[in-house]
């Protein structure tokens, strides 16, 4: 797009225009504002949708990113199966992934008409609906989609075996507190996943128990509940931090992405909902209103909508400022006719919006600060849901850097993160002794047999599989030129990254990688709705997946 546009005019694109169809992106200024820039509206700043760059990727690079996805896939499985038939990988049937395959055809036919329904209806909801009811909307899609695909299988089976928590949560009996005061000295007696993680999940069961829901239905219930709950979790935390079209856009998805075969089987369902609503609560927190946004030096303009840096140095000029901002330092203030209008901005930054143009955000400290204690309880907990959700911390850490918010929100953040570990260890259980028993017992289980290099590489090949064909075609386009959007799914790979090169994920991820695949399937906001055909290419990869796997969840 030249850069010397003027809003609202027309774009001009340099080179010739992408091929017809929905497999790309928008080129609607009218929606988004210039690249580089934001739109502001009085004195709340808000992001607009450059985070995906109104030039859009071609039909051509979507086949080679599809087509790299494709024999990324197959060559893990291919070596798998050669590594197996040499007696390399006794543990697994059908490596990298812990299943065994299989053909279910007909039992399907419900998921297949649900999937045909949403491919149908949702690219429609989400440009028609308005917000709340399409957050409903995608959450109870999401569901549906998760439960049709489990019925074959059983809604709640996995859940069941000797291997997972309910069948720890005997030994609590009613003592609880006594329970959590001897977890680790007693964690060899546990079952498999209970030796595998910190307590709090076992203890949300008792809970759960505790008020007479005993039945499994009732935990498989709570973690489709939670779980599908993310869907509009990431649309509120994409809407909060780039923009509503982006949000829309994304939403599909995320509802029918073939993660979802696993919302309903797993208690990592319940890790992928808790974490997307802290980064949720996160973005709603630090979002602020443009009398907080720090200036760049010598104006009073938010760095946003008038930094005069090109891209290349803008993530420097805005560390800068962040520092500059959180040491104490301010720029002098003009309060000049020219800082404010409009009309004197350089034509290559964006555009004012109307308020119809951005969705409503919180301002003021005083409401956001107990916004931010609770979204520091929630993303304190994470690490006693699951030791490996250190590594998603990346993610709030991310919308900190994207929004700069002021250092109360920051301390009321760090106030509230502090809350559930000093919970459990008042009650008597230290996370690092837990890290510390738990690796033991996986080190003298067969986890640690799985050779390092294959499932280094394997497990990215599963979490490639779990986000499906169309996300995976895009996530290299919107790392690259994504900003906001962009900035969150490289948080999430990078959590991703660390925990694989860490060595303890070694099989078995097609559940532990949900928290974080939740997110990389969001790239798909590229295609231009309503996107029906990469829509339906997403369905059907969960379908196929169903269809000729057979996990334990």
């Amino acid at each position: 797009m030249s850069r010397s546009q003027t809003p609202g005019s027309e774009p001009t694109v340099a080179d010739p225009a992408p091929l017809s169809g929905d497999l790309v992106a928008p080129d609607r200024p009218e929606a988004h504002g210039e690249p580089g820039g934001s739109g502001t509206v009085g004195a709340v700043v808000v992001p607009t949708g450059d985070d995906v760059s109104p030039r859009p990727p071609g039909h051509r690079r979507t086949a080679i990113w599809a087509g790299g996805w494709a024999a990324f896939v197959a060559v893990a499985f291919g070596v798998g199966a050669a590594l197996r038939a040499a007696g390399a990988l006794p543990v697994d049937a059908l490596p990298p992934l812990h299943a065994s395959a299989r053909l279910l055809i007909v039992p399907l036919v419900p998921a297949v008409v649900v999937a045909s329904a949403g491919v149908a209806f949702l690219p429609a909801a989400a440009r028609r609906l308005r917000w709340r009811p399409l957050l409903a909307v995608g959450w109870l899609a999401s569901a549906l989609w998760a439960v049709t695909l489990q019925w074959p299988d059983g809604v709640g089976r996995p859940l069941t075996a000797p291997t997972e928590y309910l069948a720890g949560l005997p030994a609590m009996g009613d003592h609880p507190l006594a329970w959590l005061r001897g977890f680790t000295r007693h964690l060899q007696e546990y079952p498999t996943h209970i030796k595998g993680h910190p307590p709090l999940p076992a203890l949300i069961l008792w809970i759960l128990r505790w008020t007479g829901l005993n039945e499994p239905v009732w935990a498989a219930a709570l973690v489709i509940a939670v779980g599908t709950s993310s869907v509009a979790a990431i649309a509120m935390t994409i809407r909060t931090l780039c923009d509503e079209e982006t949000a829309r856009r994304a939403l599909p998805f995320v509802a029918l992405a073939p993660t979802v075969i696993c919302l309903a089987t797993s208690m990592d369902a319940l890790f992928l909902g808790v974490a997307a609503w802290a980064v949720a609560l996160t973005a709603e927190a630090t979002a602020r209103a443009g009398e907080d946004a720090p200036h760049p030096p010598g104006g009073t303009s938010p760095l946003q909508s008038s930094s005069p840096v090109d891209d290349g140095h803008k993530t420097f000029h805005r560390l800068w400022i962040t520092v500059r901002l959180w040491a104490g330092f301010h720029a002098p203030a003009r309060s000049t006719a020219h800082d404010i209008s409009p009309d004197a901005r350089p034509p290559s930054l964006a555009r004012e919006r109307s308020p119809a143009e951005f969705p409503p955000q919180r301002s003021g400290l005083a409401r956001r600060l107990p916004v931010a204690v609770v979204a520091g309880v929630v993303t304190g907990s994470l690490p006693y849901l699951n030791y490996g959700l250190v590594t998603i911390l990346a993610l709030p850490l991310a919308v900190f850097l994207l929004t700069r918010p002021r250092r109360a929100i920051v301390g009321a953040f760090v106030l509230g993160c502090a809350v559930v570990p000093l919970a459990f260890t008042l009650g008597g259980f230290l996370w690092w002794d837990g890290v510390m028993a738990t690796h033991a017992a996986w080190a003298a289980g067969a986890g640690s047999d799985r050779p390092y290099a294959y499932f280094f590489a394997g497990d990215l090949a599963v979490l490639a599989l779990i986000i499906g064909p169309m996300a995976g075609a895009a996530l290299p386009y919107v790392l690259r030129r994504g900003r906001a959007l962009g900035v969150l799914l490289a948080a999430a790979l990078l959590g991703v990254l660390a925990l694989d090169l860490s060595g303890v994920t070694r099989g078995e991820v097609e559940r532990i990688w949900l928290p974080y695949a939740a997110w990389l399937t969001a790239a798909a906001a590229v295609y231009r709705p309503p996107a029906r055909r990469a829509l339906l290419v997403q369905a059907v990869t969960a379908l196929l997946i169903q269809a000729l796997v057979r996990s334990p969840w």
